[in-house]
């Protein structure tokens, strides 16, 4: 019970990274510029995501402009979009795949294949938090390095947007459930191997009448 009750857990888990690994994918908020000018009237924010870039006006105006051209962006872009829909296809997969392997459910056939299925799902999620994680840290270190370095105006300075703190919390919340349910096969594979079942060996037919062949000689 205390194992289902785990397994429960992680899946929660698991959903929760890969709601937030979709919606910080699909954020234009990766970073951040507040150019509030000489007048408060006049202030503007610009956003900066993977697929569009928006701008918004204090005045609550909303625009924002897709990036349609592929090859003009950034290196660390182009990877940022690449890893994070790696993230997405694998986390989705490891829901589907976890929640035939649970053992709250009647779904994946015997004890043996919902072992397997519950490791499976468990890699998944790991493998989509590693390329969840990436992205962000790299995003990270180029917005840092940007905004420490002198030769650049302040106005093209900026800070990590809410995009990049939904990714790192997504990512932690799929490394955690993929541990958690690549574990809970691992011990119940390790107590099988310490503790086999007892094998029971019973003489065949054949050796008997052999033995009973062997004493008829001796008389």
């Amino acid at each position: 019970m205390a194992s289902a009750s785990l397994q429960f857990f992680a899946f929660i888990l698991a959903l929760f990274g890969v709601f937030g690994d979709i919606a910080a994918t699909l954020l234009p908020n990766w970073k951040v510029n507040a150019d509030v000018g000489s007048n408060i009237i006049t202030a503007i924010t610009q956003m900066q995501g993977l697929w569009m870039d928006c701008t918004w006006y204090s005045t609550g105006m909303f625009s924002c402009t897709l990036k349609y051209s592929i090859l003009s962006l950034p290196v660390y872009i182009q990877a940022a979009r690449t890893t994070m829909v790696l993230s997405c296809i694998l986390s989705a997969f490891g829901i589907c795949i976890t929640t035939a392997g649970m053992k709250c459910t009647r779904l994946g056939g015997d004890t043996d294949s919902k072992n397997n299925a519950c490791f499976a799902g468990g890699i998944c999620f790991i493998l989509a938090g590693i390329f969840g994680l990436v992205p962000t840290c790299w995003y990270t270190r180029e917005i840092i390095s940007n905004f420490l370095d002198q030769t650049i105006p302040e106005s093209s300075k900026h800070e990590p947007g809410g995009a990049v703190y939904t990714g790192f919390i997504s990512a932690a919340f799929l490394l955690i459930a993929g541990v958690i349910f690549c574990s809970s096969c691992f011990k119940r594979q390790q107590g099988a191997w310490i503790y086999p079942p007892k094998q029971h060996h019973f003489p065949s037919t054949e050796q008997e009448s052999n033995a009973g062949y062997s004493l008829k000689d001796y008389v």
